[in-house]
């Protein structure tokens, strides 16, 4: 049994206990999915409005693929964003915090993975359907590892940097 009125980490600068923490995580995870999911609800929107456009019945078969791709990441993306709030809604009151920040992380994570293929991924369709594919491919890597460099390599130099001070 975890002591629930102890200081978690005397070392952080955060006087506060295990419950305590746990609390400001799952806030913090719950704004870190309002972020995603605003991105995620524009994008999505973006993608639904196309089948209804003149020009959407002329694109290639390839186009057509891409998009139904980017549909399904789109879906699965929101998906992805609404499971901490089914899993808050089955464990409130159960004295499960912990365990739930813990799976929410990990669902965040994924849906961070999920909107930044599919931000990339509507990059490369639109420049595609406007200019050329190879404009898409191109502009649409570029997003991709932009998105890998403030995601994932930043943060890591962040913890090294940290660790190493």
């Amino acid at each position: 049994m975890t002591n629930t009125t102890a200081d978690v980490d005397a070392h952080d600068g955060r006087p506060e206990t295990t419950s305590e923490r746990s609390d400001r995580n799952w806030n913090e995870i719950l704004q870190e999915l309002r972020v995603t999911q605003t991105g995620t609800q524009i994008m999505s929107g973006f993608l639904l409005t196309l089948p209804f456009q003149q020009r959407f019945a002329t694109i290639p078969h390839y186009e057509l693929v891409v998009y139904i791709v980017l549909l399904v990441l789109a879906a699965c993306a929101t998906a992805l964003g609404f499971a901490p709030v089914a899993l808050h809604r089955m464990l409130f009151r159960r004295h499960e915090k912990r365990e739930m920040v813990t799976v929410a992380d990990r669902l965040l994570q994924a849906v961070l993975v999920l909107v930044s293929v599919l931000t990339a991924g509507v990059v490369l369709f639109v420049l595609d359907f406007t200019v050329t594919l190879t404009a898409g491919i191109i502009a649409g890597a570029a997003v991709l590892a932009l998105l890998i460099v403030l995601l994932v390599v930043i943060p890591r130099a962040v913890l090294t940097n940290r660790r190493h001070a």
